[in-house]
C-alpha cells in the first residue's frame, strides 16, 4: 500500500465522510419521531407528552448543528483533493447541490429556530409544521445528496464531452439524471437507515432511564413509539436490500462480486456465502461457508443461472474484496440481529413484561453502537465496491439490460473487458497537490473532527443526564385517545413493574 496522493486524499474524504454521517441519519430519524411525538400531543393534550417532545428537540438541535458543521468540508474537498473529478461531474452535482442548498436546507434551518424557541412564542398547531417542516427538510436533503451519489453508482442521463482539460459529463435529461437506475433503491435503504438510527438512539436513552429508575413515564412512552417504528424499519431493512442487491447485481456486477467474495463465474447456480476470508493475492475465498445456489435465487429467482465473478473483468477493474466482503457481510449480520432484537421486545411489550426485562434494556442501551456500524459498514460496501472508479464506467452488457429490461441477459457469457465514459478514482484528484499537503489537512480535519464529536457527546451527556424537564407526570394508566402509538405507549404506562428496583421494592413489602 502506498501512501500517495490519491490514496491521503481517499483517506481523508472517507474520514470527513464517515464522521458526518454519524449525524444526518440521526437526524432524518429523529426528525420522524419528533412529528409523531408532537402529533400525539396535539391529538391528546397531555402534558407529558409535551415535556416528552421538548426534550428530544433538544437533542435534534445540538445533532443538527454538528452535523452541519462537518458537512461543509467535504465540499471545499471535492476542489481541493478532487479537481478533475469536479470538472467531469460538476454539470451533473451542481444541479443536485443547488437543489439540496434551496429546497433542503434553507427549508429545515428556516424552520429550526421555530422548532427549538418557538415553544411559547407561536401557536400550537404552527409548532407542529415548524416540526414538520424540519423534517421534510432532512429528508429532501438526503433525495439530492442520495441522487448525486447514485448517479456516480449508475450513471444516466448525460453524455461526455470534450473539454478544454480532458472530458467532462454534461446533463442531456435531469429527470434521467435524477430517477438514475440506483437512486430509488438506495434512498429506501437509506432512510430506512435513518429512522433505525432514531428510533434506536431514543430507546437506547430510553432504556437507560428505565434501568436507573428515573423519568420512568417519559421512557416508557418513547421507547414503546421508537420500538413500534423501530420493529417495522429493521423488518423492511432486509426487503429493501434484496431489492437493491438485485439492482447491485444487474448495475454493478463486479461490485456483488466483491461483497460475495465471487472471484471465478462458478458452473450452474452460484452459491451465498454466510461466512469466510477473502484472499486477494490467492484470488480466493478460504474458510468458506456457503448455502448452495443461494446467490442466484436471491439474484435471479432461480438456482441454475450463474451469477457473474470477477474473473470476468480485466484485472485493472476489479475491485478490491476485502474490504467489501467484510463491511456487507457485518451489515447483513446487524441487520439480522436487529429483527430479533425489536421483534423479542415487540412481543414481551404485548405481553407487558418488557421493562422488567434487564438484560433486553441493556442490549438496547448499546445497540445503537451497532445500528451506526451497520450504517457506516453499508456505506463502505457501496463506496470501496464500485472501485477503481469514481464515476462507474459503462460496459456494453449492463447498457443492454438497460435498455431492454424486459430480456434476460446471461451476463456470464458476455464480454465484460471494455469499460467506457468512466473516470477512474487515481485520475480524478488534483495535480496541484503532493503528499504532504494532504498528510497535513489530513492531520487538522483529524483533530477538529475528534473535537467537535466530542464537543456532541459532551453535549448530550449532559442533556441526558439532566434529563427532561420536571412536569406531572400522566401516567394514570387510561388509554386516552391520540391514535395507535398514544393507546400504545399508555398500556405501557400502566403495564407491570417499571424496572428492577420497583419489583424489588413490591417483593420486600410483600415479604413484610
Amino acid at each position: 500500500m502506498e501512501f500517495d496522493v490519491v490514496f491521503l486524499s481517499r483517506l481523508q474524504f472517507a474520514f470527513t465522510i464517515m464522521v458526518h454521517y454519524l449525524f444526518p441519519p440521526l437526524s432524518i430519524g429523529l426528525g420522524v419521531l419528533l412529528v409523531v411525538f408532537e402529533a400525539i400531543w396535539l391529538k391528546t393534550g397531555d402534558p407529558e407528552w409535551h415535556r416528552l417532545t421538548k426534550f428530544w428537540v433538544k437533542l435534534f438541535a445540538v445533532t443538527f448543528a454538528v452535523g452541519v458543521a462537518t458537512g461543509i468540508v467535504m465540499e471545499f474537498e471535492f476542489g481541493t483533493n478532487w479537481a478533475v473529478y469536479s470538472r467531469f461531474v460538476g454539470d451533473v452535482f451542481g444541479s443536485a447541490l443547488a437543489a439540496e442548498g434551496i429546497f433542503a436546507f434553507f427549508l429545515e434551518s428556516g424552520f429550526l429556530a421555530v422548532l427549538v424557541f418557538g415553544w411559547d412564542r407561536v401557536g400550537k398547531k404552527m409548532h407542529f409544521f415548524a416540526t414538520l417542516m424540519v423534517c421534510l427538510g432532512s429528508i429532501f436533503s438526503s433525495i439530492w445528496i442520495v441522487v448525486a451519489n447514485s448517479w456516480q453508482q449508475t450513471p444516466a442521463g448525460h453524455h461526455i464531452v470534450a473539454a478544454a482539460r480532458g472530458q467532462r459529463a454534461e446533463i442531456v435529461d435531469f429527470w434521467t439524471v435524477v430517477l438514475n437506475p440506483s437512486t430509488i433503491d438506495r434512498l429506501v435503504h437509506v432512510w430506512i437507515g435513518a429512522l433505525l438510527t432514531g428510533t434506536f438512539f431514543v430507546m437506547s436513552i430510553s432504556a437507560y432511564y428505565l434501568l436507573r429508575n428515573r423519568h420512568v413515564v417519559f421512557a416508557k412512552r418513547s421507547f414503546t413509539v421508537a420500538l413500534i417504528l423501530g420493529t417495522i424499519a429493521a423488518v423492511a431493512a432486509p426487503l429493501s436490500g434484496d431489492s437493491s442487491a438485485r439492482l447491485v447485481a444487474r448495475e454493478q456486477p463486479s461490485k456483488l462480486a466483491a461483497m460475495e467474495g465471487l472471484y471465478e463465474t462458478t458452473e450452474g447456480g452460484t452459491p451465498i456465502t454466510v461466512f469466510g476470508v477473502p484472499d486477494d493475492e490467492a484470488q480466493e475465498l478460504k474458510y468458506a461457508l456457503q448455502i448452495p445456489a443461494g446467490l442466484s435465487l436471491l439474484t435471479y429467482r432461480d438456482i441454475t443461472t450463474p451469477v457473474v465473478g470477477l474473473d470476468r473483468f480485466n484485472p485493472a477493474d476489479r475491485p478490491p474484496v476485502l474490504l467489501p466482503f467484510l463491511s456487507f457481510h457485518l451489515m447483513v449480520g446487524i441487520g439480522s440481529l436487529l429483527i430479533v432484537m425489536t421483534l423479542a421486545a415487540l412481543f414481551l411489550l404485548w405481553r407487558g413484561t418488557l421493562f422488567e426485562q434487564r438484560w433486553l434494556l441493556w442490549g438496547f442501551v448499546f445497540a445503537i453502537v451497532l445500528v451506526y456500524l451497520g450504517n457506516q459498514s453499508g456505506w463502505v460496501a457501496a463506496e470501496v465496491g464500485r472501485q477503481p472508479w469514481i464515476v462507474q464506467a459503462e460496459f456494453a452488457p449492463v447498457m443492454a439490460a438497460r435498455e431492454n429490461p424486459d430480456v434476460f441477459y446471461e451476463y456470464h457469457e458476455m464480454d465484460f473487458t471494455r469499460p467506457v465514459n468512466g473516470l477512474r478514482t487515481q485520475d480524478a484528484v488534483s495535480g496541484a497537490i503532493n503528499r504532504e499537503m494532504v498528510a497535513g489537512s489530513l492531520v487538522m480535519f483529524g483533530l477538529i473532527y475528534l473535537l467537535l464529536v466530542l464537543v456532541w457527546v459532551f453535549v448530550l451527556n449532559t442533556k441526558i443526564h439532566a434529563g427532561p424537564e420536571e412536569g406531572e407526570a400522566a401516567a394514570s394508566g387510561e388509554a386516552r385517545k391520540g391514535g395507535f402509538f398514544a393507546v400504545a405507549a399508555d398500556q405501557a404506562d400502566a403495564a407491570g413493574p417499571s424496572s428492577y428496583t420497583d419489583a424489588r421494592r413490591k417483593e420486600t413489602d410483600g415479604d413484610d
